[in-house]
């Protein structure tokens, strides 16, 4: 090998094995301990519901949750928003995860549930119950909780659906607690934001979700990043 090749190829094993002219077995590095992150101590908000919190289909990853905490983010407040959303859960099935939301400690709970309810014909009655029963438990934690209110296409009859309708309002006076009178309020049976399945927003109509959520929990807000106004 001629001296012009044997220099290039020293000059790339002191740089790749830290060789020496004392040594030729590669340097040990040093282990490097991570970078310790500071823990999210932001008030927990929890967006409980079914899938339209979750969200559903090609929208799942514009989830109402995720648009909402774009908007805390962007208004300067510090909040952190969980989606607690299960896709086809029912006000029963609310009951048996309420008390994993309550781990979180959050300090507001959104809660969006009966649809499938309604959409399963089950007894008005039943889905009151349960939804009194979740607001109690989440109240007597001290939580924040708003009530997102729903409706049901025309053809489950005007006398059941305005008792399922009538259900939110009574509740959100009986417990003192804010309503959003209809979730999809401007959205839900409008084609521009709405799915083909006509149940489930796309991500325009997401948005319009996350909007009117905004609209409701602001005045309840207090946590605002030093140094931003809203």
């Amino acid at each position: 090998m001629t001296r012009a090749l044997l220099f290039p190829l020293v000059a790339a094993c002191a740089a790749l094995w830290g060789c020496s002219k004392d040594a030729g077995e590669p340097q040990q590095v040093e282990n490097v301990a991570p970078v310790p992150q500071p823990a999210d101590d932001r008030p927990v908000i929890v967006a409980f519901g079914d899938s339209l919190t979750a969200g559903h289909g090609p929208a799942a990853e514009a989830n109402y949750p995720l648009l909402l905490q774009r908007e805390l983010d962007r208004r300067g407040l510090r909040y952190r928003v969980v989606n607690a959303g299960v896709g086809g859960d029912t006000t029963s099935g609310a009951l048996e995860r309420v008390g994993a939301v309550l781990d979180l400690k959050p300090v507001m709970v959104i809660v969006e549930f009966g649809g499938n309810d309604g959409l399963r014909g089950l007894p008005v009655a039943t889905t009151r119950s349960n939804l009194d029963e979740l607001i109690t438990t989440l109240k007597r934690s001290g939580t924040q909780v708003v009530l997102a209110g729903m409706t049901l296409p025309p053809n489950y009859g005007p006398d059941y659906i305005r008792q399922f309708e009538q259900i939110y309002k009574d509740l959100a006076k009986k417990h003192g607690v804010p309503l959003i009178p209809f979730l999809l309020e401007g959205v839900g049976g409008n084609p521009k934001y709405m799915q083909s399945d006509g149940i489930h927003p796309n991500a325009e109509g997401n948005r319009k979700v996350a909007a009117l959520v905004m609209k409701t929990i602001e005045p309840l807000l207090t946590h605002q990043i030093p140094g931003t106004s809203r």
